[in-house]
């Protein structure tokens, strides 16, 4: 069912960025709708220790608060799903019992982390199982650590961490063969190759080993996974929006605005960095923005 009202600004997902672009477009009188699916990255956060004037806060905190502010500012919220994006004389933003429209459009809908399919990793997610260094590379302090993917960039990931956090490392990769140097590279820093794939993550309530498809144990207290992430974003598929050289990022310029005249990008589905607080300054910026080209000042 459509809608007649034309809104000042639609913002699509409720994280750290899409609501500070909320809170300061309620604040300047402008008519918001904010539609979350509800979840994400952010709202599975257990503890957030990098965010200014908070020593540790969850991610459900930053976003429950973050809601209850929006509203204060008399943002209309919306609990729904977003299906499709098209562009007429407006955006025409559809779920899937409403058509809502808007002159400006902020997409803010996250990603998604490729999660191994291993028994008993999401009793860790966040405590026992990282999977952003930025996020959570320093809770793996003098931890014995396994590093585990596919890819060059484990390898290169575990160079990393042992720099930065823990001399304890272990390297996992599912089926991978580094390069000769890597390997040599590996054996002078005292990082142990492992291959296999693990299936069971044990412990009651810290991790204290992986257990391997063929049996093997390997005692750990952290792991960081580094399998990546898929954006969520199906429902811009219809527009023409310039991706990053990979064909998978957004490309937006210093105010965040995509290739799309009034659409506006912020979080990690944009080139920048992925974090909270990152986020929320994009969302920030956006807002600002879309408040001049409004009131043409």
């Amino acid at each position: 069912m459509a809608e007649e009202k034309v809104y000042d600004c639609i913002i699509i997902g409720a994280g750290p960025g899409g609501l500070q672009a909320a809170i300061y477009l309620g604040r300047y009188n402008m008519n918001v709708l904010l539609i979350d699916r509800g979840g994400g990255r952010t709202h599975h956060a257990r503890q957030i220790e990098n965010f200014l004037s908070h020593k540790v806060i969850s991610g459900r905190e930053i976003l429950e608060r973050g809601l209850e502010q929006a509203r204060s500012f008399s943002v209309r919220i919306e609990k729904a799903r977003v299906d499709r994006v098209v562009k007429s004389a407006y955006f025409e933003i559809n779920t899937a019992e409403s058509v809502f429209l808007s002159r400006f459009l902020i997409v803010s809908s996250g990603v998604s982390d490729n999660l191994p399919p291993i028994e008993n990793l999401h009793k860790f997610l966040g405590t026992g199982y990282f999977t952003c260094v930025d996020c959570d590379g320093y809770k793996t302090m003098g931890r014995k650590l396994v590093v585990l993917g596919n890819s060059i960039h484990t390898v290169r990931l575990a160079f990393a961490l042992k720099e930065m956090y823990t001399s304890e490392i272990t390297l996992m990769l599912y089926f991978y063969e580094p390069p000769d140097d890597f390997k040599e590279l590996l054996a002078e820093e005292g990082i142990p190759l492992i291959k296999g794939r693990p299936t069971r993550f044990i412990g009651d309530e810290i991790l204290e080993a992986l257990e391997l498809e063929d049996g093997r144990l390997f005692e750990c207290e952290a792991v960081m996974g580094d399998f990546g992430y898929k954006l969520n974003d199906a429902f811009l598929s219809e527009l023409p929006l310039k991706r990053d050289g990979k064909g998978f990022k957004y490309v937006t310029n210093h105010h965040f605005e995509s290739s799309l005249d009034g659409l506006y990008i912020i979080g990690p589905l944009n080139t920048g960095t992925d974090q909270v607080v990152v986020a929320a300054g994009e969302g920030a910026v956006a807002a600002i923005e879309i408040k001049k080209r409004i009131l043409q000042i």
